[in-house]
């Protein structure tokens, strides 16, 4: 009587189409998602290699072509099923490039997942919409200006960043859908928006590197510090995203991410610091230099191709080992185009 019970269970499960288990406790899953009071983390650590390529702001730093090698980059995500179909979640991302002497948060949010309809309710898709507070604006960013007029009149100066954050806030609003087919292999696609909220939270010194003339002689020197109004953006994601599962313990994914980083603009001068002979020389420098930077031309569209193979270790427990390949077309004056970039790195996901 038992057996037939199981095969009766068995055969109904196989021509339902039971939702695989992949999609509620395999945390690789693009459709993964806590259950209500139900607490997950993920951790990783990477290793990022970057040939830069040769655009103007490269050429005037003297970097066009140069290698960064070794960046650290480490990410983190911590959520907890507020309900089976809402979840509470942040995430923040840290990069350390010793090679250009930069460091700090690249990435960082906050927010809420909606499941609108799960598996069960429309012939297995999935429906999720979400809105994060973008934490861009929990530090400055800053950086130094460097002038420089070598061979007049070509403008070679330069901008040197010491973090990775434009310390903007923002919001976020996205969606994915997606489906498990035969109980093995999952697909799902994105979109998302952020919209940057344009702000002064910046630090920037300069200093000139050689003889600059306006029009007397100005030898290298600092020159105290500014802040700027940047203006606000409107940024884009969006994606496709796969897994599938071998059996109860491997699985192996990947997939394709478009991002589009929008340019900065500066609209006006926010604050000046320095001696009373710095900021003389302030006033006869910055207005020209804020003039030109309305638009910044330092925008960048990225394409992304992602892999992962994941081992569950236990029911809570999971191990990932993941790699990014990155294109890109950057604008003249960015300082993330490459010719080369890529990203390996472990992972590792708990829930309890």
């Amino acid at each position: 009587m038992k057996k037939t019970k199981k095969m009766v269970a068995v055969v109904a499960a196989a021509v339902i189409g039971t939702p695989a288990i992949a999609s509620t406790t395999n945390m690789e899953n693009p459709l993964y998602m806590p259950k209500s009071a139900e607490v997950y983390g993920r951790l990783g650590v990477g290793l990022m290699y970057k040939k830069a390529n040769d655009n103007t702001a490269m050429q005037n730093k003297g970097q066009a072509g140069d290698i960064e090698f070794p960046i650290w980059r480490g990410n983190a995500e911590v959520g907890v099923g507020l309900a089976d179909w809402l979840t509470l979640r942040g995430a923040v991302g840290y990069t350390q490039d010793d090679s250009i002497n930069r460091k700090g948060m690249h990435h960082g949010r906050i927010g809420l997942n909606f499941r609108v309809f799960d598996e069960t309710q429309v012939h297995g898709w999935v429906w999720d919409v979400y809105g994060d507070m973008h934490l861009g604006g929990l530090s400055k960013m800053t950086g130094t200006f460097n002038l420089n007029m070598p061979t007049p009149p070509k403008n070679a100066s330069y901008f040197d960043y010491d973090n990775y954050t434009n310390g903007r806030w923002g919001l976020v609003g996205g969606t994915q859908i997606g489906r498990t087919f035969f109980d093995r292999l999952t697909l799902a696609a994105f979109a998302e928006i952020l919209y940057t909220f344009g702000n002064s939270n910046n630090d920037i010194a300069l200093r000139t590197i050689t003889t600059f003339y306006t029009p007397a002689p100005i030898p290298a020197m600092d020159l105290g510090n500014i802040s700027v109004y940047l203006k606000s953006t409107t940024e884009y994601n969006a994606g496709l995203r796969g897994l599938y599962e071998i059996d109860d313990l491997w699985s192996v994914g990947g997939g394709f991410t478009y991002k589009y980083r929008a340019a900065n603009g500066v609209e006006a001068l926010a604050r000046q610091s320095g001696t009373p002979t710095q900021l003389a020389i302030q006033n006869a420098l910055v207005p020209a230099l804020l003039a030109g930077m309305a638009d910044m031309k330092d925008g960048i569209q990225e394409y992304i191709l992602t892999a992962v193979v994941a081992r569950q270790m236990t029911d809570w427990m999971q191990l990932a080992v993941y790699g990014e390949y990155t294109f890109d077309d950057a604008q003249p004056n960015s300082q993330n185009g490459t010719e080369v970039k890529w990203e390996l790195g472990v992972r590792l996901n708990v829930r309890y």
